[in-house]
């Protein structure tokens, strides 16, 4: 009697499973800001969202690097984002100063937390349209999931170095939430760093200047994010600026194009209009 051939389970290789427990992690990391927040380890909390920041950073990087993208993987880093960025900053803030405005405090946890997954939905979708401008892949469409969570904690962040007593006002923080929600969803173009590329010659400077950022974050961390996020909210006028002049130099050439199409009806490239193509 001949046996039959044993079935051989399917398997996946480590290297595609590195990124997705980073999302893991960092979904991890995030939810236990909420479990600090219950313990008023304010500090703690921020610091879980910070955490949960980096690995985000990291497990795209490393799918790319082990060519471990994945259906899956996209959609695990979606909802692990909400959580980590949308849900734990609001149930942080409500936990340490909004919950006093009661039902109007819950709105505005609510606000932020509903922001971030409609720009997270919109975001999913985007990435899928293959109409898009090559040039609109240098930037998000309102502020990014980390970014959105370390601005909407920024007067958390603010109140560990400063005394100031409107950082604590509910009705402050409710407000501020509402802002960040309204950047999250908002059309304002804002820089995407992936994939930037740096000069030669400014490489050494870049290093250097690394190498300070690194000793400010070991010396002083509140006052490095501080900074940091204060540093992003001003790059936000000139994110959209760029965003305006790639958009008009795009157009220009698209009108050339077309004029050129238009002077040529049979066709023929005239020895300009096939320099200004070369070129």
């Amino acid at each position: 009697m001949i046996r039959g051939k044993r079935r051989r389970l399917p398997v996946i290789s480590i290297s595609k499973l590195i990124p997705n427990m980073i999302t893991v992690m960092a979904l991890c990391a995030g939810l236990s800001g909420v479990r600090f927040a219950l313990n008023e380890q304010w500090t703690l909390a921020v610091g879980a969202i910070a955490i949960a920041a980096i690995l985000d950073t990291l497990d795209g990087s490393m799918a790319r690097l082990l060519k471990g993208q994945s259906k899956f993987g996209a959609e695990l880093d979606s909802l692990g984002d909400f959580i980590s960025f949308g849900v734990s900053p609001a149930l942080i803030l409500f936990l340490w100063s909004t919950q006093d405005l009661k039902s109007f405090g819950w709105m505005a946890a609510l606000f932020f937390a509903t922001c971030m997954a409609l720009r997270l939905a919109r975001f999913n979708t985007k990435t899928e349209d293959p109409t898009l401008p090559p040039y609109t892949y240098r930037f998000f469409t309102g502020v990014p999931a980390p970014a959105a969570a370390g601005l909407g904690l920024l007067p958390l962040i603010l109140s560990f170095e400063a005394d100031f007593a409107f950082l604590h006002q509910p009705h402050f923080l409710a407000v501020w939430q509402v802002l960040v929600g309204l950047l999250m969803v908002s059309q304002i173009p804002t820089y995407s760093f992936k994939g930037a590329r740096v000069p030669q010659k400014l490489a050494l400077p870049l290093l250097i200047v690394m190498g300070l950022c690194v000793t400010w974050l070991v010396s002083a961390p509140w006052q490095f994010f501080s900074a940091l996020l204060f540093a992003y909210l001003l790059s936000l006028p000139f994110s959209y600026r760029s965003y305006l002049r790639l958009q008009r130099t795009v157009d220009v050439e698209e009108e050339g194009e077309a004029s050129e199409e238009e002077s040529n009806p049979d066709g023929k490239v005239t020895s300009i209009g096939k320099a200004k193509r070369e070129k």
